[in-house]
């Protein structure tokens, strides 16, 4: 189980606010980089994706993209609060609880962390070329998602949203 330290929707209204305080997460489990940070590493890690040929290489690189970019509403949107560092946190269980509205983002995610497990394992054909591809396209949609629910969205995005 990763943590959010390992890891290097579209709101209607704002997830924290004033009627909502930003979720309290145990400060080991936040990220030690900004949101843009995390963010710019995502976009990397997507362009890396697109570039490897081996599926399970593909399909790994695609979800840590995607585990970044959960990372970058943890440190955007949790509050740091010491706590004893036992207990391994999922990054999935804790985008949920502070941005409830990705609900659905991390469900898909979590689902997929065994393959990508496997995958970076070397397990040959655990994923295949049009699993890779759609794991590949689901990040690039969450990044996109996530940017645009942080209010830091990729250049690229806006020309395709124009175009």
């Amino acid at each position: 189980m990763l943590t959010v330290a390992d890891t290097g929707h579209l709101a209607t209204a704002p997830a924290v606010g004033p009627s909502r305080p930003a979720p309290a997460i145990p400060a080991h489990a936040l990220p030690h980089r900004t949101p843009a940070e995390l963010l710019a590493l995502a976009r990397r890690g997507l362009v890396e994706a697109a570039e490897l040929r081996p599926d399970g290489l593909r399909y790994a690189t695609a979800h840590l993209a995607a585990l970044r970019a959960a990372a970058a509403v943890l440190a955007a949107r949790a509050r740091p609060v010491p706590a004893r560092r036992g207990k391994l946190t999922n990054v999935w269980v804790l985008l949920t609880m502070v941005a409830p509205e990705l609900g659905d983002w991390a469900a898909y995610f979590a689902a997929s962390a065994g393959k990508r497990a496997a995958a970076e394992a070397g397990i040959p054909r655990v994923v295949s070329a049009r699993e890779a591809d759609d794991l590949v396209r689901a990040a690039e949609s969450f990044v996109s998602v996530v940017e645009l629910a942080l209010g830091l969205t990729h250049p690229s995005l806006l020309d395709e949203l124009v175009a």
